[in-house]
C-alpha cells in the first residue's frame, strides 16, 4: 500500500511554516495516542504514520529533499536521512511536544542540583511546657553545604563537566520497538554533570556531616503529635541544590497530676469523709501553678465532678482556655482509735435516711428475694 503524503497525512499545506506543523501535529498526537485508544490498531497506526511525518517536516534538510524527491528520498540508504516506520525519533520528538505535561523538561533539563532529604526531630516536652509554649534548643545530626568547594562538590580550581554518556541529562534512552525507555544515567548517577577532580572534604558530594544547633518555638496550646516546619533546614542539597526541611514532632509527657482530653484538664481529687458529709472547701492545684478554691457541698458522693471554666488548657492561637474538671473520691477512713469508733458506732445509731442510696439499694434486693 503507498504510503500517504506527508502534508496530508499532518493536514497542512506544502508552504505551513514550523509553528503550523508543530501545532498539527500535537493536535493528532493528542488524539490518537495509544494510551487514549487503547486495542485501537487503526489509530496506533495513524499514531505511527504522524510521527514519521512529523519526523521528517520538521527537520529543514529532511523536508527539503522529501519536497524534492518525495518517500523516494528515504529509501535504499536516501540521503535524507532515517525515517522509516521504526521511529528512533519518536521519544524526542513526543518529549519535546508533550514534555511539561509528562513531568519532563526537555533535553535542557539538568538534575545535577538534587533537593536534600527532609529531616524529623522527635521533641517530648511537659503538660506545663505545652500549656504555656517555650523556645526549645534542639540538636540536629544533618549535613551541610561543604564550605571548602561552596557546595559543588569539585575541588577548588576545577569544576564539574556535562556527563558525556547523556548529554547532561541526568538520563540515558533506550529504544525498545515503539516505545522509547528512560532511565538513570549510569555514568553520573542522574546528576548530569560529572567531577574529574573532587573535592577533598566532602568526596565530591558538596555536603558534609555536622551537628546543627537550631532554636524552635513551641506555642502555648500545643496538643500530641503536633508538627512544627523548620524551612530549609533538613538535609543539605546535592552540589548545591535547596536544602530540604526538618519537621519537629511533639510528644507530651505523662502527668502526675492532670489528663489532658483536648483543651479540658481531669483531676481526680480525694475528699475526707467528714468534709463530703458536713461540706467545705478545698484548694486543689491548677496547672498554671496557682492554686484554686473549691467549694464542697454537704453530702458530696464520690464521683461527683465540678467544672472550673477557664482553669484548663490554653486554647491554640486563642485568647481563651478550656476547662478543669475536678472528679471527688470519697475517702473511708483507716487506723481509726477506739474512741472514733465510738462515736461512728453512736451516730450509725442515731438515726435512719442518712444514706439514702444504700438503704434504698439493699430494699430492692430484699424485694428481689421475695
Amino acid at each position: 500500500m503507498a504510503k500517504r503524503d506527508f502534508y496530508e497525512v499532518l493536514g497542512v499545506s506544502k508552504d505551513a511554516s514550523g509553528s503550523e506543523l508543530k501545532k498539527a501535529y500535537r493536535k493528532l498526537a493528542m488524539q490518537l495516542h495509544p494510551d487514549r485508544n487503547p486495542d485501537d490498531a487503526e489509530a496506533e497506526t495513524k499514531f505511527k504514520e504522524i510521527n514519521e511525518a512529523y519526523d521528517v517536516l520538521k527537520d529543514d534538510q529532511k523536508k527539503a529533499a522529501y519536497d524534492r524527491y518525495g518517500h523516494a528520498a528515504f529509501e535504499n540508504g536516501g540521503g535524507g536521512g532515517r525515517a522509516g516506520g521504526g521511529f528512533e525519533g519518536f521519544g524526542d520528538i513526543f518529549e519535546e511536544m508533550f514534555g511539561d505535561f509528562m513531568g519532563g523538561g526537555g533535553r535542557s533539563r539538568r538534575q545535577s542540583a538534587g533537593r536534600g532529604s527532609d529531616l524529623q526531630y522527635n521533641l517530648e516536652i511537659t503538660l506545663e511546657e505545652a500549656f504555656a509554649g517555650k523556645q526549645a534548643t534542639l540538636e540536629v545530626p544533618s549535613s551541610v553545604s561543604c564550605d571548602d568547594c561552596s557546595g559543588s562538590g569539585a575541588a577548588n580550581g576545577s569544576a564539574p563537566t556535562s556527563c558525556q554518556s547523556c548529554g547532561g541529562r541526568g538520563k540515558v534512552r533506550a529504544q525498545q520497538g515503539f516505545f522509547a525507555i528512560e532511565r538513570t544515567c549510569p555514568t553520573c548517577q542522574g546528576a548530569g554533570e560529572v567531577i574529574s577532580d573532587p573535592c577533598g572534604s566532602c568526596r565530591g558530594q558538596g555536603r558534609t556531616e555536622e551537628q546543627k544547633s537550631l532554636s524552635v518555638n513551641i506555642p502555648a496550646g500545643v496538643d500530641d503529635g503536633t508538627r512544627i516546619r523548620l524551612s530549609d533546614e533538613g538535609e543539605a542539597g546535592f552540589r548545591g541544590g535547596p536544602n530540604g526541611d526538618l519537621y519537629v514532632f511533639l510528644s507530651i509527657k505523662p502527668h502526675r497530676i492532670f489528663q489532658r482530653d483536648g483543651t479540658d484538664l481531669f483531676m481526680e481529687v480525694p475528699i475526707p469523709m467528714t468534709t463530703a458529709a458536713l461540706g467545705g472547701s478545698i484548694e486543689v492545684p491548677n496547672i498554671d501553678g496557682a492554686k484554686v478554691k473549691l467549694n464542697i457541698p454537704e453530702g458530696c458522693q464520690s464521683g461527683m465532678q465540678f467544672r472550673l471554666r477557664g482553669k484548663g488548657m490554653t486554647i491554640y492561637n486563642h485568647p481563651e482556655r478550656g476547662s478543669m474538671i475536678v472528679r471527688t473520691k470519697i475517702e473511708t477512713p483507716v487506723n481509726l482509735s477506739k474512741r472514733q469508733k465510738e462515736l461512728l458506732e453512736e451516730f450509725a445509731g442515731e438515726g435512719e435516711n442518712t444514706n439514702p442510696e444504700s438503704e434504698g439499694f439493699f430494699s430492692k434486693v430484699k424485694d428481689f428475694f421475695g
